[in-house]
């Protein structure tokens, strides 16, 4: 089934560029493009600089990921 082999990872935001993509940087300092789905962005909003994000990663492209999940916290 599609999505399997997907993980989740958690990154910040440091850049909004449209309202459904924003550039993340994941804790090792790998940046990387992070996309909504307009189901997801109903949901979660468009994430802001500083916040704290899970992306669902394939294994195949490790460049791009969909934007899962946000949490509360932010970083100043």
């Amino acid at each position: 089934m599609p999505g399997e082999d997907a993980f989740l990872v958690e990154g910040c935001v440091v850049e909004t560029l449209t309202d459904r993509t924003c550039r993340i940087v994941l804790s090792n300092g790998h940046t990387l493009l992070g996309f909504l789905t307009r189901k997801t962005q109903a949901d979660l909003g468009s994430p802001c600089e500083g916040q704290r994000v899970i992306l669902r990663l394939s294994p195949y492209d490790l460049s791009e990921g969909r934007i899962v999940g946000t949490q509360k916290k932010t970083i100043v």
